[in-house]
C-alpha cells in the first residue's frame, strides 16, 4: 500500500500536468502566408495566363479572408480587380474552389443561398491555399475566357508556391 503523502504528490502532480495541458490549448500557432510568398503565387499566375493570352488580374488572401498581393494586367477589365479579390475570399471561406461552388450553390439545391452572401462568388477561379496540413489563404484570378480558364492560371500559382508550403 503506497504512503497517503505519495498518493497526494501524485495527485498534485497529475493536477500540474493537467493544468499545464490546459494553458497549452489556450493558445496554438498559426502559419502565415509572408508577403513574398503571396507575391510569387500571384506572379506565377499571372506569368501562366500571359502564356494563354489572357490579361487577367490576381488577388492573393491571407488566411483572415484580406487582400495580401493584388496584380493587374495591363489590359485586364477594370471588374476584375474586385472579382480576383472575391474568388480568392471565397475559395477561403467556404474552404473549396469556386469552381466546386458553382455546382453545389445551383438553383433548387440545399445550399443555393450561399450565392447571397455578401462576396461569395460561385464563378470558377479561386482556389484554396494549402500546405503542410495548414489552410493560408486563398488565390483568386479574374479576366480569362471562362472559369475553367481562370482556374487553371490560379492552379499555376499553387504550383510556383508548392514547394515552399510543403513543409
Amino acid at each position: 500500500m503506497k504512503h497517503p503523502f505519495a498518493l497526494l504528490a501524485t495527485g498534485l502532480c497529475a493536477a500540474s500536468l493537467c493544468a499545464s495541458a490546459t494553458a497549452q490549448d489556450a493558445t496554438f500557432p498559426l502559419r502565415t502566408l509572408t508577403p513574398e510568398t503571396a507575391l510569387k503565387a500571384a506572379q506565377g499566375a499571372l506569368a501562366d495566363c500571359r502564356a494563354r493570352g489572357y490579361q487577367v488580374a490576381v488577388a492573393v488572401v491571407d488566411r483572415s479572408g484580406i487582400t495580401q498581393v493584388l496584380l493587374r494586367d495591363r489590359f485586364a477589365g477594370p471588374h476584375t480587380v474586385g472579382v480576383a479579390s472575391d474568388k480568392a475570399w471565397t475559395a477561403l471561406s467556404f474552404r473549396t474552389s469556386t469552381l466546386e461552388l458553382v455546382e453545389l450553390t445551383q438553383p433548387g439545391r440545399p445550399m443555393s443561398g450561399l450565392r447571397s452572401v455578401p462576396r461569395m462568388l460561385a464563378i470558377g477561379g479561386g482556389l484554396l491555399i494549402e500546405g503542410g496540413g495548414s489552410i493560408h489563404g486563398g488565390i483568386g484570378v479574374s479576366g480569362a475566357p471562362g472559369g475553367d480558364a481562370d482556374e487553371a492560371c490560379a492552379k499555376a500559382g499553387l504550383k510556383a508556391v508548392a514547394d515552399a508550403l510543403a513543409f
